[in-house]
């Protein structure tokens, strides 16, 4: 495989020979009859929209994380099944081939699905967009909580958070009754159940390796010919988590992150009104954004 780090970011992919493709903010999309080819590029959003710069590598580091997950969080059962079925390239169907050397690493081929109209959040401590509406109004995503926390502080128990899913635009935190409207009564005890469970195992194997999950988000759809709930899309990932390294932990204040918090950072600073069009990233951040997905790889993987 080629050094992905140092060479410049994959923004997007040309396999035509694969038919059409869908393109979301950080993926490709391709329909290959039964089943989906998910491709992560390097792009990287930040408030919903796709910066102009991509990540050198980030599409590897999200793959093969997401891998990690899949493979560990499932060994004792009790959560929803989810929807890879291979991320192993020599397994790829014969279309895939011509196009090996941009499918290595960072693409899966996974069931087809129906997207439940939700993201599912998981919480453990208090920060991002949670500590601003705690200080604002003594809630995170409308659910009281006591007072007198303090920024990065651990909830007593995991936090429960779900939030729209918008195909355009940014999405917005909802209650869970809400949500139990959306997809149901029976759905969402099960979603929420689900997404609970994988953020206690993932939390406690991420601390095995010095690594704070502070909060992370779950996509769960319906198979297509019995309606069982799934998980789709990523996994814990930087784009998709808050991770912070447990020796340098210290509640009251923001965390250093292994995630793109670094780029919502810089971002801000910059004084970007968070609508389209985003500015430019200049070379340092790019370059230290992919150190920070690297590190997070190494950290849960070895290497």
């Amino acid at each position: 495989m080629r050094d992905m780090w140092n060479q410049p970011a994959v923004v997007a992919t040309d396999c035509a020979g694969l038919g059409g493709k869908r393109q979301g903010k950080v993926r490709d999309i391709y329909d290959l009859g039964d089943c989906l080819l998910f491709i992560a590029t390097d792009r990287i959003s930040a408030f919903d929209v796709v910066l102009p710069e991509g990540i050198p590598g980030k599409g590897y580091v999200l793959t093969q994380l997401s891998k990690f997950w899949f493979d560990r969080l499932w060994r004792d059962g009790g959560v929803a099944p989810h929807h890879v079925r291979t991320m192993r390239p020599e397994d790829f169907p014969d279309a895939c081939r011509p196009y090996i050397d941009t499918l290595a690493g960072r693409s899966m081929i996974v069931e087809k699905a129906e997207p439940l109209p939700v993201e599912c959040i998981v919480r453990g401590y208090l920060a991002g967009s949670a500590w601003s509406e705690y200080r604002r109004a003594g809630t995170v995503c409308g659910q009281p909580l006591p007072p007198g926390l303090r920024e990065s502080e651990p909830f007593p128990e995991p936090l429960f958070t779900p939030s729209t899913k918008a195909v355009e635009g940014h999405d917005e935190n909802i209650s869970i009754e809400t949500m139990r409207g959306l997809i149901g009564e029976e759905t969402a005890v099960r979603v929420q159940e689900a997404s609970v469970t994988l953020y206690r195992r993932a939390a406690a194997l991420a601390e095995e390796r010095g690594i704070i999950i502070a909060d992370t988000k779950f996509e769960f759809g319906r198979r297509r010919d019995t309606g069982q709930v799934i998980v789709i899309d990523e996994l814990l990932t930087p784009d998709s988590s808050r991770f912070w390294p447990k020796d340098r932990y210290a509640p009251g204040q923001p965390q250093p992150s292994f995630d793109k918090q670094f780029v919502r950072d810089y971002l801000d600073a910059a004084g970007w009104n968070r609508t389209p069009p985003p500015p430019h990233l200049p070379d340092d951040v790019v370059t230290q954004t992919s150190a920070k997905y690297r590190e997070a790889l190494e950290r849960f993987v070895g290497r």
